[in-house]
């Protein structure tokens, strides 16, 4: 008896709840497509950053799991208001509670079951995309073969199954503690919020603007700096979130009693009552969803900026196939020229010195100018802190810069050059150029008058600055580096040796650990002695950073794809899941009150309304009530992403405008809003009219 009634009550409900149904279904195929990374051996063997990876998507699977969580409990308590009447009458006609608790519950685990087993079926699907993608970044070849991993479904499946249990279990104590009369009123709740106290609730409404204004001005003047700070910023603001529908609606509200000029227009005052209604109903639950679409914009725009920095940066950070670093300066590189040859085609090898000339001149400058080192190595009154900067260049490992300046030979200079296709320059005796990251040059601008470049007691000329990707994070200079004459160059002390290397083809895949094993030789034949001090800088890079004494870009730049990717991967997840709870919760909100619309679309067209003009009213109805939360969210996004695109921007020296990361995840928001909108429209005008067309 109870399974058949179960079982038809199920029928109803993925008719009168199909978007979250689908919505279910959706969440259930990006949790199990996202936990094959966790499992799968094949990716957990071919990259060294694959527990990075799957660390990150753990993280980002326990804020799912929360959000679905409050989704499933959300939608569990809703319908239960919603049958509330249902339940009552089989109170009355003699059914016991358990009985009536073990019906609803039977039914959300045959609407769960449903939806996940549609979830893991499109979750094998939506598995493809995500290992093509990630074997493509590792450089391996990848054939479709679903993979259904055990240990994989059993996480999904715990995940969605706890969720769901939790919202049940405390749904059957609310079953135990309601009586028939609560039961047969339970969905009239709504229609017990008062208006009171309107006049000043609606000041809140300016005073949340006005704490929106501050929290922005404290963010671009640079006053929130450490954990506590932001702690505090993120807190005041999803409070000012909240605040706000409470001002919204009660200044609605006042404008209807001061009877406005707005009201008398059309349909408005029938849409604003609407309105105010619906957003006192549900302050909190309006508060929450802007917060989701708030962190869901937010996580797209961080994606996409890394997004950006692997397709424009990665190559530039490698401009020769292979780079190997030596401090001591006699170094032939006869070790590692024979494993080259082993391997790979070289079609050239080229050894050079880099120098240093006991001066840290263009070091101090950057030190105590660039915004990634603020006050740090300053003086109150904005002078050199000597002692802060000896410091730095005592330092024998992690530091920025190297502890003297960099120069490197003009025929070495020229001869890399030609390496990457770059023109050569012409360089007197008497003058020296700056090779330095565009980045930097950006911040910085020609700063060659606040520097002497002196030989020898003769002082050098500058002649220009030239910013191609020249391998400058360690090899090649850390940020930068002097370019003078091989007669200057000649005069001064070897600091460090380097090898380029142009290779044809793409290199093997264990190249970088070769090197990297005659490195670590080459260190140990050093164990008791003093080694050669040579270079210990990496350069001001803050957001992405990578140092190694060996680089083979078709090596490193794959493992640093992926390693960029645990962050570009889980920010589109949780952005995801976070859009498609709120945009259900909006949908089925509006979905199941339609039916309370019905008798008042009826009295419209017994006051002359046709169908048309019905029909614009239902869309305006449906376009404020999904415009308000995405509307406030976008514009805390908005504000948000243009303050950390700019520091994006500037730090990694991305090419890209400050309004490009959001725009692009904006577009991608309004796409999924108007899928929802339109089947929430659709949805809302049939039930409406098939209700008509039954009264007639």
């Amino acid at each position: 008896m109870l399974g058949k009634l179960a079982f038809r009550n199920v029928k109803r409900s993925v008719k009168d709840y199909l978007v979250y149904l689908l919505t279910m279904t959706f969440v259930t195929a990006l949790m199990f497509a996202f936990n094959t990374v966790l499992f799968s051996k094949d990716i957990q063997q071919s990259s060294e950053s694959a527990g990075i990876m799957g660390a990150i998507i753990g993280l980002a699977t326990f804020f799912v799991v929360l959000i679905v969580a409050w989704l499933i409990h959300y939608m569990v308590r809703f319908m239960l208001d919603k049958r509330s009447r249902e339940f009552g009458i089989y109170l009355l006609i003699g059914m016991k509670k358990r009985e009536i608790s073990r019906l609803y519950i039977r039914e959300n685990i045959l609407l769960g079951a449903l939806a996940f087993g549609i979830g893991l079926i499109l979750g094998g699907l939506l598995q493809q995309v995500l290992l093509s993608v990630l074997y493509h970044m590792i450089q391996m070849d990848y054939h479709f073969q679903l993979e259904y991993n055990r240990n994989c479904i059993l996480m999904t499946a715990g995940c969605y199954g706890g969720c769901y249990l939790l919202a049940l279990l405390r749904c059957r104590r609310r079953f135990k503690k309601m009586s028939i009369y609560g039961l047969m009123n339970a969905d009239r709740q709504n229609e017990k919020n008062r208006e009171a106290h309107e006049a000043w609730k609606r000041i809140l409404l300016p005073i949340s603007l006005v704490f929106m204004g501050i929290f922005a001005w404290w963010m671009f003047r640079g006053v929130i700096r450490d954990t506590g700070e932001i702690v505090g910023f993120l807190v005041g603001l999803v409070l000012t979130i909240y605040l706000f529908y409470v001002g919204v609606s009660s200044w609605i509200v006042c404008y209807i009693r001061k009877r406005g000029k707005g009201i008398y227009q059309g349909a408005n005052l029938f849409l604003l009552r609407q309105f105010s209604s619906k957003i006192r109903a549900m302050q909190f639950t309006m508060g929450t969803l802007t917060s989701l679409f708030t962190i869901a914009l937010l996580g797209c725009v961080v994606a996409f900026m890394f997004s950006d920095f692997q397709n424009q940066m990665l190559r530039n950070k490698f401009p020769f196939d292979v780079q190997v670093y030596s401090s001591d300066t006699e170094d032939s590189f006869e070790k590692e020229q024979k494993v080259l040859e082993e391997k790979t085609e070289v079609q050239e090898a080229y050894r050079y010195l880099i120098y240093e000339n006991q001066d840290a001149q263009v070091n101090a400058w950057l030190y105590t100018h660039l915004q990634t080192f603020g006050t740090m190595y300053q003086n109150p009154d904005g002078t050199p802190n000597e002692k802060a900067l000896k410091a730095e260049v005592e330092k024998h490992e992690n530091a920025t810069y190297c502890s003297y300046d960099t120069y490197m030979k003009l025929s070495d200079y020229n001869h890399l050059r030609e390496m990457l296709g770059y023109e050569k320059i012409a360089l007197g005796k008497e003058e020296y150029a700056i090779h330095m990251k565009e980045r930097v040059y950006k911040e910085t601008g020609d700063f060659s008058q606040n520097l002497r470049i002196e030989v020898n007691g003769r002082k050098l000329s500058f002649q220009d600055f030239y910013t191609e990707p020249f391998s400058q994070d360690g090899h090649n200079g850390a940020d930068y580096i002097l370019i003078v004459s091989d007669d200057a160059a000649e005069q001064m002390q070897p600091y460090y040796a380097e090898l380029a290397v142009d290779i044809k083809g793409e290199a093997p895949g264990d190249l970088q650990q070769d090197l990297d094993a005659l490195m670590e030789e080459r260190e140990e034949t050093y164990e008791g002695q003093n080694p050669p001090r040579g270079n210990t800088g990496y350069g001001s890079d803050s957001v992405v950073v990578y140092y190694s004494k060996n680089l083979v870009g078709d090596n490193l730049i794959p493992e640093i794809k992926y390693t960029l990717s645990s962050v570009v991967f889980p920010c589109f997840y949780i952005g995801l899941v976070f859009l498609c709870v709120a945009f259900t919760v909006l949908a089925v909100q509006q979905l199941s009150d339609s039916a309370k619309y019905r008798f008042r679309y009826e009295v419209l067209k017994k006051l002359g309304l046709n169908k048309k003009e019905v029909d614009k009213i239902i869309w305006k109805q449906l376009a404020g009530y999904y415009l308000c939360p995405a509307l406030l969210a976008a514009v805390i996004s908005g504000i948000i992403s243009v303050f950390i695109s700019h520091k994006f921007i500037f730090f990694t020296g991305v090419k890209a405008s400050v309004l490009e990361y959001f725009a692009v995840s904006f577009g991608m928001f309004f796409g999924i809003y108007v899928l929802y909108f339109v089947a929430t429209y659709v949805g809302f005008k049939r039930n409406v009219e098939v209700s008509n067309r039954g009264t007639v």
